[in-house]
C-alpha cells in the first residue's frame, strides 16, 4: 500500500476530517493531516516544511498541529506551532505518537489518525480550550502530495 489514494478509502477519509471537526468543538487548536508518498528527509523536516507550505503558522494563537504521513515510507511526525511548544513540554506530542505508532503497525490508518487526533484535541483543550468566539482558521480536508 504505497499509494497516497490507498491509504484511505473515502470513507475513512470522511471519518478522519469529521474528528479533526469535532476535537476542534473543544479547543481553539488547528488540526490538519498531510499524506504523501514518501520522504527523503526526517519525517519531522518534512512535516515543518509542509506546515509552512500549508500556511499553517498564520493561526491567530499560533496553535495549529499538522500529523504528516509519508505512505511508502512509512514514517509519520506530529509537529506543533510555536504557540504550543512555549507552553508545553518537550515530550507533549509523545503520547499522541504513542497512540498513533501502536495502530500503525497492525495497518489500522484510519484508526491511528482518528486516535491521534482525538488525543491531540484533547492535549490542545488544556492550553487552548475552545472560545466563543473562535473561528476554524484552517481547512479540515486531509492535504495530499
Amino acid at each position: 500500500m504505497s499509494k497516497v489514494e490507498d491509504f484511505l478509502t473515502k470513507a475513512e477519509e470522511a471519518e478522519v476530517v469529521e474528528a479533526i471537526r469535532m476535537a476542534e468543538k473543544n479547543t481553539s487548536g488547528e488540526i490538519r493531516v498531510h499524506l504523501e508518498k514518501k520522504t527523503d528527509i526526517a519525517p519531522i523536516e518534512r512535516a515543518v516544511a509542509v506546515f509552512h507550505e500549508l500556511k499553517m503558522d498564520e493561526t491567530q494563537l499560533r496553535n495549529g498541529v499538522i500529523i504528516y504521513v509519508a505512505v511508502k515510507s512509512k514514517q509519520f511526525a506530529i509537529y506543533g506551532d510555536k504557540g504550543i511548544n512555549d507552553k508545553v513540554s518537550t515530550d507533549f506530542w509523545n503520547v499522541t505518537k504513542n497512540i498513533m505508532v501502536s495502530h500503525f503497525i497492525n495497518g489500522a490508518n484510519k484508526l491511528a489518525l482518528v486516535e491521534g487526533i482525538h488525543s491531540a484535541g484533547e492535549q490542545l483543550k488544556k492550553h487552548f480550550p475552545f472560545e466563543d468566539n473562535d473561528t476554524d482558521e484552517l481547512s479540515n480536508e486531509i492535504s495530499k502530495e
